[in-house]
Parts: C-alpha cells; structure tokens; sequence
C-alpha cells in the first residue's frame, strides 16, 4: 500500500489598484518540506478576479487527483461562494447576471478533482503567508511586463 501523500496549505491573494485598474495574484504552496511561490500581474482587472484566480493557480499546480487541500484566504467572496453554497447555485442557474463566469469555471474544474476546506482569514492582520501572498500580488500588479486579463475584457465588452 502506497504511503498516504500529505496534505497541501494553499495560501492566496489578490490585488487590483483602481478595481478595475492594474492586478496581480499570489500564491503561497506548501506540502510538507516542499514550498512554491507563484504570482502574475495583470493590466486591467479586478481585486475579485485577482483572489479567485490565486486560488485557481495553486489548484492547477498541484500535480495529483484527490489531494486533501487546505485554501487560507482573505476573500470573502470566493470563501463564501464555497462554504455558502454560492457557486453551486450560480451554476444551477446557468451564471444569471454573475461576474467573472469564466473563472468559476475553471476553478469548479479544478476544484472537484480535490478535497478541499476552505479558511477565511482576515486580510492585513499580520498573518505571516497572507502578508507573503499580499506582497507578491502588489509586486505582480506593479511588474513591467503585465499580462491581458481577457476574460475581465471579454466580459465587458458583454455589457
């Protein structure tokens, strides 16, 4: 019988200057002794798109089915869609007049193929990963090298 794998800490946050205007994501990953950082800035975006799609990133990096996942997150809109029972409902009802459908669906993807708890965590408390993450979220948001959020483009143009 294979050793049972240990569990992940997933550790996210976003950030938008303007909300819309320039954002960036950060990630902070850990299993066991193995830690990964990531982030990515954005040109024009939102702070709610930027927090989902931190968690969307360490999802997707993760390289095996059925891990057990611990999400730390400041974003109230992206806990309470989880623990709330949001999403599935915004799903049931096809995304009537939601925002960022692209994204919840690629996080419902990803997110089914784990088992995941989700913790809210009160941002800019001191909390020594989420003050990690908010840092590299900032520094993506103010990179030289910003990438097009198109899905945010995408759904404004829908408007």
């Amino acid at each position: 019988m294979p050793a049972a794998r240990p569990p992940i800490f997933l550790y996210t946050d976003g950030a938008a200057s303007g909300n819309p205007g320039p954002g960036g994501y950060g990630v902070v990953l850990r299993c066991g002794s193995y830690e990964k950082e990531f982030s990515e800035g954005f040109t024009l975006t939102t702070n709610n798109r930027m927090e989902l799609l931190a968690v969307i990133t360490g999802l997707e990096a993760i390289r095996w089915e059925g891990a057990d996942v611990e999400i730390y997150s400041d974003s109230s809109y992206v806990v309470k869609a989880l623990t709330e029972g949001w999403l599935d409902k915004w799903i049931r009802t096809g995304f009537a007049k939601k925002k960022n459908v692209d994204l919840w669906l690629r996080f419902n993807e990803v997110y089914r193929r784990h088992n995941v708890r989700f913790h809210w965590i009160k941002g800019h408390a001191g909390h020594p990963e989420n003050e990690r993450c908010d840092a590299l979220a900032v520094a993506a948001s103010h990179a030289p090298d910003l990438h097009e959020d198109t899905g945010y483009i995408s759904e404004q143009n829908l408007l």
